[in-house]
C-alpha cells in the first residue's frame, strides 16, 4: 500500500496523463489519465495499438509505443523502473506546440527557398579563388541547415495528423540503397558504417518518404555523438510479421535526464545545452514514422556502452490487387539532394561547395 501511494505521488506531480502498470495490469493513474477513462485493474494488452510484442519482451531502456483508447490512437512513453512500468501520454498541448511551429516555419520556407535561388545564380559568378569559395561552401551548409529545421518543424506536424502515403515496397532493398548511397559521402562522416541486412526481398508498404528521413535521422544522430574513426552498426532484423532496425553507436550514451523527453524536446524551454540535441525533431519524426508503420521506438544503452535506437515495423501487405497510380508528392529538399541536407549538421564544409551541390 505504501510503494502504491509512492507510485501515486510520483504520477501526480505528472503534467501529462500518466499511469504505471505492474505484471501486465494497471495499478495506480494520475488525473489526466483518469480522464481519460483509464482505471486500475485494466490489462494494459488489451490499450495496446502497436507494440504488443515488444512491450511484452521489453527489459530496459525506453520504449515508445500507441495505445486505443476508446477508437483514439494515443502514443505513449514507457520507462521501466525495477518491476514497475511507468506509461506517459502525449497530451493535446503537444499537438498544439507542434502546430505553431509548422506555421513558423511555412512563414520562413519561402523567404529562405528565394535565398538559396538567388545564392544558386549568383554562386557561378563569384571569384574562383580559395576563400571566395570556402565562403560560398559555408554559407551553403548554413542554406542546408536552415532548410532542415524548417522542414522538420512542418513535417513534424504535417506527419501527426496522418499523412500517410504508402506503396508497395522491397523493404530490404530500400534500406540497402539508403546505406550504399552515404558511401560515396562516408569520408565526410568521420565514422565507419557497418551493415548487416536480411538476405533477400521483404516486400511490405511503406511510405518511402518517411522511412528513408527516419533513417537518416536515426544514422545522423548517431554521428554525432560517436568518437571520430568509430563504427557505427546498422542491422536489419526479422521476427515473424515485424522488422527491427537498429542503429548502434559506441559513444558515451545518452544521459538517463535526456533520454526521459527523447521524443518531446521541442517542448523543453530555450536554454544553454549541448549544440548537437537541436530541437528534438529528428527524434519525433523516427517514432511517428514507426507508429504510421505500425511499429515502435526502443532506446536503449547496451551493456557493452554506446547507445542504440532500435524501430520496428509491421509487415503489411496490399489488402487487394487494385493498382493504385503514385501520389504525386512535393519534394521536402525542394529537389536538392537529401544526404546533404540531412547530413548538414555533420558533413564538412568542402561538401557545400557549388561544384558539388549542383
Amino acid at each position: 500500500m505504501k510503494e502504491k501511494k509512492t507510485i501515486l505521488q510520483i504520477l501526480n506531480l505528472m503534467i501529462p496523463p500518466a499511469f504505471s502498470v505492474r505484471d501486465g495490469v494497471i495499478t495506480a493513474v494520475n488525473s489526466g489519465a483518469a480522464q481519460r477513462m483509464i482505471s486500475e485493474g485494466t490489462q494494459i494488452q488489451a490499450l495496446l495499438q502497436t507494440g504488443h510484442v515488444e512491450y511484452a519482451a521489453l527489459d530496459a531502456g525506453k520504449l515508445f509505443l500507441s495505445l486505443n483508447l476508446m477508437g483514439e490512437i494515443v502514443g505513449a512513453s514507457v520507462n521501466r523502473i525495477e518491476d514497475v512500468d511507468i506509461f506517459i501520454l502525449e497530451d493535446a498541448e503537444d499537438q498544439k506546440a507542434l502546430q505553431a511551429m509548422a506555421l513558423a516555419a511555412q512563414e520562413l520556407r519561402q523567404p529562405l527557398s528565394n535565398v538559396m535561388s538567388a545564392a544558386d545564380r549568383m554562386f557561378p559568378r563569384l571569384p574562383d579563388d580559395s576563400d571566395t569559395q570556402d565562403q560560398v561552401s559555408q554559407m551553403n551548409r548554413r542554406l542546408f541547415q536552415m532548410l532542415r529545421v524548417l522542414g522538420n518543424m512542418s513535417d513534424a506536424f504535417l506527419w501527426t495528423s496522418g499523412a500517410f502515403h504508402p506503396e508497395l515496397r522491397d523493404v530490404q532493398g530500400a534500406l540497402a540503397e539508403i546505406l550504399e548511397g552515404l558511401e560515396p559521402l562516408a569520408d565526410g562522416f568521420g565514422t565507419q558504417l557497418e551493415y548487416d541486412l536480411i538476405s533477400g526481398p521483404i516486400f511490405s508498404l511503406i511510405d518511402t518518404d518517411k522511412m528513408e528521413r527516419a533513417v537518416y535521422n536515426m544514422l545522423s544522430n548517431a554521428m554525432k555523438f560517436a568518437p571520430s574513426g568509430s563504427i557505427i552498426k546498422v542491422r536489419l532484423t526479422r521476427n515473424g510479421n515485424k522488422l527491427y532496425l537498429s542503429v548502434q553507436d559506441s559513444g558515451s550514451g545518452m544521459d538517463p535526464a535526456l533520454r526521459s523527453t527523447a521524443f518531446s524536446r521541442y517542448l523543453r524551454s530555450p536554454g544553454i545545452e549541448d549544440s548537437r540535441y537541436g530541437l528534438g525533431l529528428g527524434m519525433l519524426l523516427i517514432r511517428i514514422a514507426a507508429t504510421l508503420h505500425g511499429g515502435t521506438v526502443l532506446l536503449e544503452q547496451p551493456a557493452n556502452g554506446g547507445f542504440r535506437i532500435t524501430m520496428s515495423i509491421e509487415i503489411r501487405k496490399p489488402v487487394d490487387n487494385t493498382l493504385r497510380s503514385p501520389i504525386l508528392r512535393v519534394d521536402y529538399a525542394g529537389e536538392r539532394d537529401h544526404r546533404l541536407l540531412e547530413f548538414s549538421d555533420i558533413l564538412p564544409v568542402s561538401f557545400y561547395g557549388p561544384d558539388e551541390i549542383n
